[in-house]
């Protein structure tokens, strides 16, 4: 499983990168975890507000900070989409 982290590297965007991967940790699956910081490759997700986290390439939810739980969810396939961007 892939996990990108979508942002600058500003506050909410290492506490996302933690939540993620502790919620990885807690599923029990196995993954990368990468930090996209390049604006041009952000947009090309059609994120426009950050931090935004992405999984096996769909975008799953931006501009906010889910909790690990919820995170953990998604990663099994139990939370449904959420994308709180406007696109």
């Amino acid at each position: 499983m892939r996990i990108q982290v979508l942002g600058a590297g500003c506050a909410k965007c290492k506490k996302l990168a933690d939540s993620a991967d502790e919620a990885a940790k807690r599923a029990g699956v196995e993954y990368t975890l990468e930090k996209v910081a390049d604006i041009d490759k952000i947009i090309a997700f059609g994120v426009m507000v950050t931090p935004a986290l992405v999984i096996d390439g769909q975008v799953r939810c931006s501009g906010n900070v889910p909790g690990v739980e919820q995170i953990e969810a998604m990663l099994k396939g139990e939370a449904c989409h959420d994308r709180s961007s406007r696109s």
